[in-house]
This record gives structure tokens, C-alpha cells and sequence, in this order.
């Protein structure tokens, strides 16, 4: 059997709920009997050995970014852009685009907001801890990423709980669907008319925040549309919000797994490894500019490549005993942040939000503890992670 046919033991969707509750023993299989996998019914391909999944994200000639990088049908083709500004664009568009907002979004910037975000972690975190116990996706990790952005952006805070709610709406399916609930559709519109307005709002009257500092930045003669802003400002919502959400629910749930490895006391190796064995964002999608022919397999032009990146972190050519949680392991090679030209220009911030939101959680903390029958995940076809944490603790 050709080494990319699918048999019935390799089938794969990213819409399946099983694949949701633990998707590995699908890539396992996927990397063994198909790592060139073709699902007719929902129409694409997929990568998941670790090699292969590198090489096209690093080949934006081959794998273009063009079409966006989801399948349901609302976010994928040409008006992507719309949605994932840059993150939807090949160059020449997407080296503009990044580099203008690369000027404004610096590591000084956020580097200078640590202060104000310990500040609200802080002040979110207290009387949950005063509680004894809460759902740390509903009570905070769903809250202070928002709050994050919204610091970041200049959103006014009487603004940011409706922002907050949009951006709900957007995420997530409660039931099996290949597409955005109207819900979705409708929040959507509704947040590229507020961003649009505060855009215009912040050109008359500029800020000592990220809105102010796209506005301002320029290369010669060439300066960011309104249009373009808005973009920016919507991929946020889900590279900015959604992403260290999720990713901060896994890094919690793991360590409670492995609490015997004592993680707490090893936060850096905690958070990559966590990143590594658990990263919220699954897959990313591209499409062919050319005919291609990989493990024997030949792939025409213009169809869509589903990056299972999720599986490539999992790929034992690269990482010894993959499903195993180690904080020894050498975590280098990872894709947590993809990389080449769609490296992720967040990652700073994110990292730096992730350690502040862990270290002011832990730190009046003896233990603490998950009720396994109270967790639930989210549906996403692309992202991974928890919509409820039940979570109790013992102060020190």
C-alpha cells in the first residue's frame, strides 16, 4: 500500500469530536500509515511528521497563507485577509504588512506593560483565591488575556466585557459543524464596527498604547489603512486572547496530571514542555501553488494542506518518547510559535503573560486541585483546550 493511502485505521477529521477529546492516536497513525493523508469528504490534505509539517511552513512559495489558515468555509479563500490580516498574505503583501506593525508592536512595548499586567493579574486573582475554589477557563483565563489586549490596544475598560463576550462567540461550536455559527458571523461584524470606530476615535486623539502606535507607524510615505488596523486588531482576538487562554488551561491541567514531577518549582520547563505536548493551536492550513509530490504521493495546485502541528510536536524522529511529559526534555525544536515568515510576532508578549499569570496564581498556593468530572473541553477545528477548569486550593 502507497505509504499516503489512508486506510480505515488513519482516518481524520479536524472537525470530529473524537479527534477534540485526544487527537495523538490519530496523528500516531497518521505519521506511521499516511503522512500524506487525503480526506475527500471534507476536501484537504495533511502533514504530521514533524519534517514535513517544518518544511512547509518555512516554504511560503510551495504553501501559501493567501487563503487563510481555517477550513470553515466563512474564514477560507480570498477574503481570509479580512479576518487574519497578515497572517493571511504571502509576500510581497505580508513583509509590508508585518513590518509596519512590527514598528509599533516592540519588545520594549511589552516589555514596559509587566507592571500593569501583574497589577491586573493580581487584582483577578485575589478573590478567587480568597474563595478556596473556581473555574480558572471561566474566572480568569478567559478573562485576563482579554484584559491583556485591551490594555494593550487602548480599549476602554467600560468597552472590554462586550468585547470579551464577542469574542466567545467567535471561538466555539458546542455541536459537530464544518462551518461559523450565525452567532459568530454576527460577532464578528460587530467587532470589525467597534475596532473601525475606535480606530477613527484614536486618529483625532492619539494614546500611549498599541492603537496610537499603529497609527503612527510608518515606512517612508507608507502608513497602515484604517482597514489594515482593523485587521490587526481582529487577529488579536484570536492570537492575543484565545491562544494564551487555552494554552494557560493546558499548562494548568497538565500540572495538576503531573504533579509529582513538581512543576511549579520549574515554571520555564513547565510552560514549554506543556506547549510542546499540549499546544492549543492543533493545525494550521495552507494551499499548493504548484503540483507537489511528497512520500510518493503527487498533490495538484491549489489544494488545501492541513498542517497537523499538533502531531509534528509529537513526531519520535524529534523528541524521544513524545507522549511522555518530561520537563527535561529539550524543547527547542518545537513548533509552539511556527516558524519562518509566520513566526509568531506575539510570542514575547505571550510568554511573558503566561509567567505572570502562573507565578501570581502559585504564589500564595500550597496546593491545588481539579475536579477531572467537572472539565470540559472546547470544539475548535483548529485550537485545543478547556472550556471549564474546576479548580480548589490550600494556601500556604
Amino acid at each position: 500500500m502507497p505509504i499516503g493511502e489512508a486506510t480505515m485505521e488513519s482516518q481524520y477529521s479536524p472537525y470530529d469530536f473524537a479527534v477534540h477529546q485526544d487527537p495523538y492516536p490519530f496523528y500516531a497513525r497518521l505519521r506511521d500509515k499516511a503522512p500524506v493523508f487525503r480526506n475527500e469528504t471534507d476536501d484537504f490534505w495533511a502533514l504530521s511528521r514533524y519534517a514535513d509539517v517544518r518544511a512547509a511552513l518555512r516554504d511560503s512559495v510551495r504553501f501559501s497563507s493567501a487563503n487563510g489558515f481555517r477550513m470553515e468555509p466563512a474564514f477560507w479563500g480570498p477574503q481570509a485577509e479580512r479576518f487574519f490580516s497578515f497572517v493571511a498574505m504571502d509576500p510581497p503583501k505580508h513583509t509590508r504588512l508585518r513590518g509596519l506593525v512590527a514598528k509599533a508592536f516592540t519588545a520594549h512595548r511589552v516589555q514596559d506593560m509587566e507592571p500593569r499586567l501583574r497589577a491586573i493579574a493580581r487584582r483577578m486573582i485575589e478573590p478567587l483565591i480568597e474563595a478556596g475554589s473556581f473555574d480558572l477557563m471561566v474566572d480568569f483565563a478567559g478573562a485576563y488575556p482579554m484584559e491583556v489586549i485591551a490594555e494593550l490596544v487602548g480599549v476602554p475598560t467600560a468597552d472590554r466585557d462586550m468585547i470579551r463576550g464577542l469574542g466567545r462567540d467567535i471561538m466555539y461550536v458546542d455541536e459537530e459543524s464544518t462551518d461559523l455559527r450565525p452567532e459568530a458571523v454576527q460577532a464578528i461584524g460587530a467587532l470589525i464596527g467597534y475596532y473601525t470606530e475606535l480606530t477613527i476615535e484614536r486618529s483625532k486623539q492619539r494614546r500611549d498604547d498599541l492603537l496610537s502606535a499603529l497609527l503612527d507607524a510608518a515606512e517612508a510615505d507608507d502608513r497602515l489603512t484604517t482597514e489594515e488596523i482593523v485587521g490587526v486588531l481582529i487577529v488579536l482576538v484570536g492570537a492575543g486572547v484565545e491562544a494564551p487562554m487555552l494554552t494557560l488551561g493546558n499548562i494548568w491541567h497538565a500540572g495538576w496530571q503531573h504533579r509529582a514531577q513538581r512543576p511549579v518549582e520549574r515554571l520555564d520547563d513547565w510552560i514549554a514542555e506543556t506547549m510542546r505536548w499540549e499546544p492549543s493551536t492543533q493545525t494550521l492550513l495552507r494551499s499548493t501553488t504548484a503540483d507537489l509530490e511528497l512520500h510518493g504521493v503527487k498533490i495538484p495546485a491549489g489544494e488545501r494542506i492541513l498542517l497537523l502541528t499538533g502531531s509534528a510536536n509529537r513526531d519520535p524522529d524529534i523528541f524521544p518518547a513524545p507522549d511522555t511529559f518530561d520537563l527535561d526534555r529539550d524543547t527547542s525544536q518545537s513548533l509552539i510559535f511556527g516558524t519562518g515568515r509566520h513566526h509568531c510576532l506575539g510570542a514575547t508578549l505571550g510568554h511573558l503573560e503566561l509567567r505572570i499569570a502562573l507565578t501570581e496564581l502559585l504564589a500564595p498556593l500550597a496546593t491545588y486541585d481539579i475536579d477531572p468530572n467537572g472539565t470540559r473541553r472546547i470544539h475548535s477545528s483548529n485550537n485545543r483546550g478547556f472550556a471549564t477548569l474546576p479548580t480548589h486550593v490550600r494556601t500556604r
